[in-house]
Parts: C-alpha cells; structure tokens; sequence
C-alpha cells in the first residue's frame, strides 16, 4: 500500500505543468507515492500516472477529488494542482506528522509564487503571516495532505460546490469531528500567481457557496450574520464596479432559494475552538 496518494486533477490543457507537477509528486523520494489523474476533461498524458480515472465528464474541484480519492489506496492523500509544484521532502515531513499526531486531520500547505511570497488568499485565519505554522480553520484545497480515514468520516467534499469554499465546508466539519486542521509554513509547493477573480463565474459562485456553507454548517443565528457579513464586505470591495456588486447579490439569491444539505450545524464548542484559532465563523 503507497503512503500517500497524489490526487491531481485536469482539464488536459496544461501539458508541461501536469508533467512538472506528477514529476514533483515522484521525486518524495521519503515516502511510497501513488499518482491518481482525474481527467475532467481534454486529453493529458494518462502514462504519468499509476491511476486514471475518467468520469467522462467536469465533475467539477470537489466532485473530481472524491472520484480520485474512490480509487485512491494510500492512508495519506495529497490534493495537487495540475499547475503545482511540491518542494522535496514536502510528503516525508507531512506523513512524519501525521504518525506523530493521530488526531491530525489535515495539513495546509504553503502555496508560493515564483518570486517565493504567498497571496493572502492562501493564508487561513484573520492573522496573516505565512512564516509562521499554526492550527488552522482552512486551507488551500489544491495544496493539502489528508488522513483519508478523517476524509472518509465526514463524508468527503460537497461535489454540489463543484468551485469555491468547497475545502473551508470540509474543514469545518472536521474541526467539528474532533480532527485537527494545520497549516505548515516549512511545507512549500510552487504556484504560478493568479487572480480567483478571472474566472467570469467566480463572485456568483463564491456567493452562492458562501450561503450554501452557512446553511450547512452554522446555527441559525451565526448563519444570518455569516451570510450578511460577507455580502456587506463584497458591496464595499465591489463598490466602484456594479457587475461584480450584481453578481455577488444575484448569487447570494440563488443559494438562499436552493439550498444544498444536508443541514447539519457544527457545534458551539467547534465555534469557540475556531473563535480561539483566530476564525470566528462570522466573517
């Protein structure tokens, strides 16, 4: 049985960064690596990989990990960008913690560009500082190693997500099973530097999944402030640029009319506990 599975996902239109990547996941040379290729479409080098699996179709970020991790046999799953690129020894130290800690659930790891900083974005907590390692309520979904076992237990990603905050709903309920989230500033893999915000779909779906995330995994009253928070905050980032204030209302909309379950609310000692790690769930 590998140790870890390397889980990689593409669209096949990333030719020599799928390679890069696979070849990166070969080389933790610490550890027995397995490379399962998900092709949500397009037509990759299926040959790098030890696994392919072929849904035939985009199940989208969430739905295509968990058909990866369906024919995945390692007790360790690594989630890797198609475009990412691990630092040696990244999986050697990863599977070291998690023998040391058997409560540990997930690690995040530090995603840097090619001038070696790390976006904001990629950094949990209110508190920002990618030197520093630390339990976490989040973590990059693209750059994190799992205990598949806690994966498992809490029944994996929400596939209905299919893009965006897929991977904070996962964390959560976690937390909330009693496993731990951290994020390693030592465990580094490489990124090319982007804007989320590219992507035409990207503040209508962020909305809609953000209400999408209360409505599964917050008490009533957190849930409201949650949902209300985040679309003042959006109104006054957006307020110079209408189409994106239109498309944050317009998706928060949609995810209050059609709500994805199942609705099971953390509990209030998992709020205190992420209150505590810096990341009160209201904002």
């Amino acid at each position: 049985m590998p140790d870890v599975s390397v889980i990689v996902l593409t669209m096949g239109n990333r030719e020599d960064a799928l390679a890069a990547a696979i070849r990166s996941a070969r080389q933790q040379i610490e550890v027995a690596v397995e490379v399962v290729l998900v092709v949500n479409g397009g037509n990759p080098d299926r040959s790098l990989a030890d696994i392919v699996v072929e849904p035939g179709a985009n199940l989208g970020i969430p739905g295509g990990r968990n058909a990866g991790r369906e024919a995945a046999t390692g007790e360790l799953l690594c989630f890797l960008d198609d475009d990412g690129d691990l630092h040696v020894g990244v999986l050697g130290s990863a599977k070291a913690a998690f023998d040391d800690d058997r409560r540990l659930g997930v690690i995040g790891l530090r995603v840097v560009d090619p001038d070696g900083q790390t976006a904001r974005r990629h950094l949990p907590g209110l508190r920002k500082n990618p030197d520093r390692s630390s339990e976490a309520t989040s973590f990059p979904g693209g750059a994190c190693v799992l205990r598949a076992a806690s994966f498992d237990e809490v029944g994996g990603l929400c596939a209905d997500f299919h893009y965006g905050l897929e991977e904070t709903d996962l964390a959560w309920r976690l937390i909330d099973a009693g496993w731990s989230v951290q994020y390693r500033a030592d465990l580094k893999m490489n990124h090319p530097r982007t804007d989320p915000t590219r992507h035409s779909a990207f503040f209508f779906s962020t909305a809609r999944n953000r209400v999408w995330l209360a409505h599964r995994a917050l008490p009533l009253p957190l849930a409201l402030t949650y949902v209300t928070a985040w679309t003042l905050l959006a109104v006054v980032r957006s307020r110079l640029r209408p189409s994106e204030i239109g498309a944050h209302l317009r998706g928060t909309l949609a995810g209050a009319r059609q709500p994805i379950g199942p609705r099971q609310p953390i509990g209030w000692g998992t709020i205190t506990e992420m209150t505590r790690l810096g990341r009160p769930p209201i904002i």
